[in-house]
C-alpha cells in the first residue's frame, strides 16, 4: 500500500528505504525500539539542524499561500507548489491523489453590543464556566445565547467546550452559543476549529470569541449587568469537493514492498497562516 487514505489533505512522504530485519528487531528483547533507532534518528535530527532548508521551506509556503482552508483556491496552488518542489528534490513517484475534503465558507460575522440594527440574532447573554454550571442554570438559559467560559487547562480537555459547546446549549433552550477561544495564551485572537452537532438537538449558531472578550463579559455579569449581543453569522457548508493527497516516495532498496509513512494535513484554518498547525510538521516530514 502506498498511500494514506484520508478525509483530511495529507501530505504524505512515503519512506521505503530499507531497514534490515535486525534493525528492526529488539536484542532478546532487551533493547527497546527507541534505542535500537537512536544512531540513525540522530543523523537525521543533525541533519535537520544543519541548516535552516526547512524553515526557510516553511517561510515561503506560509507567506507565498497564507492560510490554506479545506476547499479554498490557497490549498490547491500550495498543493501545486509542494508537488513541483518534491520532482525537483528528486523524490520518486511523485503525485497528487484526489480525495473530498469538506468546503465550509466563513464569510462575514460579527459579535456586536446592543444599538446595531436588528438583523442576525439578538438575545441577552448567559455567561456559563461549565457544562455542569449550564445544566444547573438550564431554566435561566432558554432563550438567550449561552456563552461557554470555560479556562483553558488542556487543549485535550478543553476543546470538548468548542466541539460539544452547540449540543450543550441548544438542550437548554439556548438560541446560540459562544465559546472562549481554547488557548492558554491570547493577543485578542479568536481561535476556530471543528464543532459537531447532534440529531436530537437543534443546529444553533456557534462561534469563538477571544479570551480577553469572554473575561470581559464574565465580569460583567458578576457586576449585575444585563448583558445583550447581536450575533451576525453568514457561515456556510456547501458540497464537498475534490482536493488532493500528495504523495513521493524514496523507494527501499531491500525491501521496496514495505513502507514506512510520514506525513501530515497540509490544510489549515483561515485565522492564520497554519505554520504551527500543521505547516510546520508537513514540511518537516517532507524536509526528513
Amino acid at each position: 500500500m502506498r498511500f494514506l487514505p484520508t478525509a483530511l489533505v495529507t501530505l504524505c512522504l512515503v519512506a521505503t528505504a530499507g531497514l534490515s530485519s535486525a534493525a528492526l528487531a529488539q536484542s532478546d528483547g532487551a533493547e527497546s525500539i527507541a534505542d535500537s533507532y537512536r544512531e540513525v534518528a540522530q543523523r537525521l535530527i543533525d541533519a535537520a539542524l544543519a541548516d535552516s532548508a526547512a524553515y526557510e521551506r516553511l517561510t515561503e509556503l506560509t507567506d507565498r499561500f497564507g492560510h490554506r482552508f479545506s476547499g479554498s483556491e490557497n490549498l490547491e496552488r500550495a498543493l501545486d507548489w509542494i508537488l513541483k518542489g518534491m520532482e525537483e528534490d528528486g523524490l520518486e513517484n511523485v503525485r497528487g491523489e484526489s480525495v473530498p475534503v469538506p468546503h465550509w465558507v466563513r464569510g462575514a460575522e460579527s459579535l456586536e453590543s446592543v444599538g446595531t440594527p436588528v438583523v442576525g440574532i439578538r438575545a441577552e447573554l448567559l455567561v456559563v464556566g461549565s457544562f455542569d454550571e449550564l445544566e444547573a442554570r438550564s431554566d435561566e438559559a432558554r432563550g438567550k445565547i449561552v456563552l461557554l467560559n470555560a479556562p483553558f487547562v488542556s487543549y485535550g480537555k478543553t476543546v470538548t467546550y468548542r466541539v460539544h459547546g452547540a449540543i450543550a446549549a441548544a438542550r437548554a433552550g439556548a438560541v446560540a452559543s459562544l465559546i472562549r477561544s481554547v488557548t492558554p495564551f491570547s493577543m485578542r485572537t479568536p481561535h476556530t476549529g471543528q464543532m459537531l452537532y447532534d440529531p436530537s438537538a437543534s443546529q444553533i449558531p456557534h462561534a469563538a470569541i477571544t479570551v480577553e472578550d469572554a473575561d470581559m463579559l464574565q465580569r460583567m455579569q458578576r457586576r449585575g449587568e444585563r448583558i445583550e449581543v447581536l450575533l451576525k453569522m453568514e457561515a456556510q457548508t456547501l458540497p464537498e469537493v475534490l482536493s488532493r493527497n500528495v504523495i513521493a516516495e524514496i523507494v527501499g532498496w531491500e525491501h521496496p514492498e514495505q513502507v514506512v509513512v510520514m506525513g501530515g494535513h497540509i490544510d489549515s484554518w483561515d485565522v492564520g497562516t497554519g505554520a504551527m498547525d500543521d505547516g510546520g510538521g508537513s514540511v518537516a516530514a517532507w524536509e526528513a
